[in-house]
């Protein structure tokens, strides 16, 4: 049970990277967004999703704007700002060095 509240708290801090790069060079509309990380095996709901978002949002990593849709209301796209993608870099490399570290460990015995 321990190791599942881990894993969740894990994956939250991935998920926010993922979403970053995911929206770097094209806009993405939380649909899109949902299927990717599921796609990539990172099981997310919407609820999950759309707090992170408007977080990214406020902290001015994401800006979004909004499409007329086809078949429905217009959809909220989601973009990486360039405050964002200096963070992600950022991330990126933080999350390097934490996997080289973690897996030098792992694989010493």
């Amino acid at each position: 049970m321990k190791a599942e509240k881990n894993s969740i708290q894990l994956r939250k801090g991935v998920i926010e990277m993922c979403v970053l790069h995911l929206t770097l060079d094209d806009p993405k509309y939380t649909g899109d967004l949902l299927k990717e990380l599921k796609e990539a095996s990172l099981l997310v709901v919407e609820g999950t999703l759309y707090p992170l978002l408007n977080r990214l949002k406020d902290d001015e990593l994401l800006e979004y704007y909004w499409e007329e849709s086809t078949g429905g209301p217009p959809r909220k796209y989601y973009t990486c700002t360039p405050n964002g993608e200096k963070y992600l870099q950022e991330l990126k490399k933080n999350w390097s060095e934490l996997v080289n570290s973690v897996n030098g460990i792992l694989q010493s015995k």
